[in-house]
């Protein structure tokens, strides 16, 4: 073995020796601690100093409504529409299949925003017109003001409809820190124009207090979806919890999605139905981008994300609530059962459908319950805290719903005694008492339209099936659980259920305020206010009192000619004399 040789060998045994030192130190070093590590049970015993229990705060809130959505326009319930992201989103949380809304605008909002029935607030009639001196009552404590003193930060997004004659009925007075939007019923979708009648039109869109001039262009969905995810950016998830109200224009008329929206549908031979999809197809696309941007600012974990229609479908216009009876404006189970659901981390019984009795009043004290707030200091609420049924799957508080008693709707068919002296059945009135739904006055058209049947026949034709002469009736009863499509009315069969549910008619309408529904005020018109509609009554200008003022608005309105009108009664008077001179 050579000198060089030799070195290299006594160099590896020298190596290998300090890593065997190394090694032998390093087990001594570990038994060592293990000794002297203080056994678990133990650990109570050492002086240690503890972080302080932090809260838990507040759930974020993010409430999401479309206009016109009927039964059968998303996905989960239609093989027609596409509507992954809301389909994903259900099925990963809780389908409400036993679901109430009311038929119109208005009456959903001023419900979800109140907790009350309409008989509680005045506005029992109809919907706010834009130039109606009208707006939901201002000592009504909204739920963006409750949530306001619970600590939450509120925003709202999009269509009000519930008034702005003055500006202590913006949304901005009403309990939202911001809001962007539109304050009338129906605008279009790029240029936010908004019509009261074919003549009076003028701008909507409003940033806080102010008309938002030069936003327009971009279509109203796209709008609104793009601000909710500004707040969101700026907002820090960690500081205060969130409450988000995105009020959709879509899908309410005008039918204007962009034309790449409509192409996947180009299947559909019936127009207004395939734009209708489209429609929602760009709802669907806008929920996918909100939920992507709770996941990525930090909110989504502690949210709660509630997706409902507020009335439901106008078939005429590309809408459908197949299998169900009725449309939007009527008192039948498809205007106002609507399609909802809630998805969020936070419940415990997650990935089912609930058959359990909500209403949309019921969000205000469920809400204001989940943010910490105390319900049982507001006297008058007619919704039910119903988490614990969304979440846990526990029964339903609610076992009835008035869906509405409105004096000034009446119709010539109907009288006290056909309500066995316990009302007037020539009102329009509608409730449901456990499995029982009771019906009286005008419904509504009730007609029970397929999808793809309608496409452009005169909605004159609409209430032909009300004109029949064997449904000129006052009383309707329905076992909603059995035969919720309403085809078998048991009003003969049962009179012991039309008693009771007269009577619980009967006590609902002791205990309403009076209707208020104001004429129009010509200082509403838009070119008197610098082309936009906005409040026109000055903030010290008294309020008039329209309280008891029944007030039916087509009468001080100028009918038009109508030449179709007019060819019909000739030809009746014609085919009259010609039947008198053969007989």
């Amino acid at each position: 073995m050579s000198a060089r040789e030799e070195v290299k060998f006594y160099i590896k045994r020298m190596a290998l020796f300090v890593l065997s030192a190394l090694y032998i130190l390093c087990l001594q070093t570990s038994a060592l601690r293990l000794r002297t590590r203080p056994n678990p049970v133990d650990v109570e015993r050492f002086p240690v100093e503890r972080a302080p229990l932090k809260h838990k705060q507040p759930p974020h809130i993010i409430f999401i409504l479309t206009d016109d959505q009927g039964f059968n326009d998303i996905g989960y319930h239609s093989r027609d529409i596409h509507s992954p992201t809301l389909d994903k989103l259900a099925a990963e949380g809780v389908i409400l299949e036993n679901y109430y809304v009311q038929p119109l605008c208005t009456p959903s909002r001023s419900q979800l925003i109140t907790g009350r029935y309409q008989i509680h607030t005045g506005l029992q009639h109809s919907i706010i017109r834009p130039r109606q001196p009208n707006c939901l009552p201002l000592d009504v404590v909204t739920l963006p003001q409750h949530l306001q003193k619970v600590g939450y930060s509120t925003h709202m997004v999009g269509k009000w409809h519930l008034g702005f004659y003055r500006k202590d009925c913006l949304p901005t007075r009403r309990g939202f820190h911001t809001y962007f939007g539109s304050l009338t019923g129906s605008v279009d979708y790029y240029t936010y124009g908004s019509c009261d009648g074919k003549a009076l039109c003028g701008f909507d869109l409003h940033e806080g207090e102010t008309v938002a001039w030069g936003r327009g262009g971009k279509y109203s969905t796209h709008l609104y979806t793009q601000r909710v995810r500004k707040i969101l950016a700026t907002h820090d998830s960690t500081s205060q919890p969130l409450f988000i109200f995105l009020s959709l224009q879509a899908v309410h008329t005008p039918l204007k999605p962009p034309k790449e929206y409509i192409y996947p549908y180009r299947h559909m031979s019936n127009v207004p139905r395939r734009k209708y999809a489209a429609m929602v197809s760009i709802v669907d696309e806008a929920v996918q981008n909100i939920t992507y941007a709770l996941r990525k600012y930090g909110f989504y974990r502690n949210s709660v994300v509630i997706f409902s229609t507020d009335n439901g479908a106008q078939p005429l216009t590309g809408g459908s609530n197949w299998p169900l009876r009725g449309c939007k404006g009527t008192y039948w189970e498809g205007g106002v059962r609507g399609v909802g659901f809630v998805h969020s981390p936070l419940i415990r019984q997650r990935r089912r459908v609930t058959k359990a009795l909500i209403h949309i009043t019921d969000w205000y004290p469920t809400l204001v319950g989940l943010a910490g707030g105390n319900i049982s200091q507001f006297q008058g609420l007619d919704g039910f805290d119903v988490w614990p049924t969304i979440s846990e799957g526990k029964e339903s508080p609610r076992t009835e719903i008035l869906h509405n008693i409105d004096p000034l709707h009446r119709r010539s068919q109907g009288s006290v005694r056909e309500g066995y002296e316990l009302w007037d059945t020539t009102v329009q009135a509608a409730i449901r008492v456990g499995d029982w739904k009771l019906l009286t006055g005008d419904p509504g058209h009730g007609d029970w339209v397929p999808p793809q049947v309608l496409t452009n026949f005169p909605s004159s034709w609409w209430n032909l099936e009300q004109q029949s002469g064997k449904n000129r009736k006052s009383i309707w009863l329905y076992n909603i659980t059995n035969d919720p499509c309403e085809r078998h009315n048991l009003a003969v069969q049962r009179p012991d259920i039309v008693k009771k549910l007269l009577a619980r008619l009967t006590f609902y309408n002791h205990t309403a305020l009076p209707v208020r529904y104001p004429p129009d005020d010509a200082r509403a018109d838009p070119s008197l206010n610098g082309g936009a509609w906005k409040p026109w009554v000055a903030d010290d200008e008294e309020e008039e009192n329209w309280d008891g003022i029944y007030y039916k608005r087509g009468k001080n309105r100028k009918r038009k000619k109508c030449r179709l009108c007019k060819i019909q009664s000739f030809f009746k008077k014609f085919n009259s004399k010609i039947m008198s001179n053969q007989m």
